[in-house]
């Protein structure tokens, strides 16, 4: 059997990691070995990236793009392409569907898809379906402050972006994720299940 690679996609606060969690653990209770990783990284790039995130520096959006680009490519080389032939399964919290959906807002969404069409898709794109403002509630009793895309006008149209991405990728499930997050993992384990 061959490695699956998943991608879990959602507006912050939407439950990602919450689920990439509950996969590890089904994984390991299946006694199949599992990378779990998320984007951006923890590498120099991804650390200029979660920077600019927080405020600490700025540039243009074209220039973010570009990094998380950058970023992708070595999570991809150091990561990701090992683990999958290695046959490990791979569940990345975030990925390229990600830089498109909120770089929308301020790059074009032609331009965002070039620099990524040279990475590899996952065999599974699960976005969580979160309404924006549910996904701010849940935030802000998490964290002491937002971050540069965490307002509701802008996650509104992040996940219309999604929405439309989710028309256009084979292999995107979009999961209602207002529910309880054990329905939600019940129906991503399906999903998951065809895969394998």
């Amino acid at each position: 059997m061959s490695a699956v690679f998943i991608a879990l996609e959602g507006l912050d606060g939407s439950g990602q990691s919450t689920q990439c969690k509950f996969l590890k653990d089904w994984f390991f209770n299946q006694a199949k070995k599992c990378l779990v990783t998320k984007e951006p990284t923890g590498n120099l790039v991804g650390g200029l990236i979660r920077a600019q995130l927080t405020g600490m520096w700025q540039s243009s959006a074209e220039a973010l793009q570009l990094l998380f680009a950058a970023d992708r490519a070595l999570h991809l080389e150091k990561e990701i392409s090992p683990a999958l032939k290695n046959g490990i399964h791979v569940v990345s919290d975030r990925y390229l569907f990600s830089s498109i959906a909120y770089g929308m807002l301020d790059a074009d969404k032609h331009w965002l898809q070039n620099i990524n069409s040279t990475f590899l898709l996952p065999d599974a794109i699960i976005y969580l379906d979160v309404k924006p403002e549910e996904c701010l509630r849940r935030l802000e009793g998490d964290r002491v402050g937002l971050e540069l895309f965490e307002k509701k006008d802008l996650l509104t149209k992040v996940r219309a972006n999604y929405l439309e991405l989710s028309r256009e990728y084979k292999g995107f499930h979009v999961v209602d994720g207002m529910r309880s997050p054990a329905v939600v993992h019940e129906e991503i384990l399906n999903i998951i299940k065809n895969c394998l």
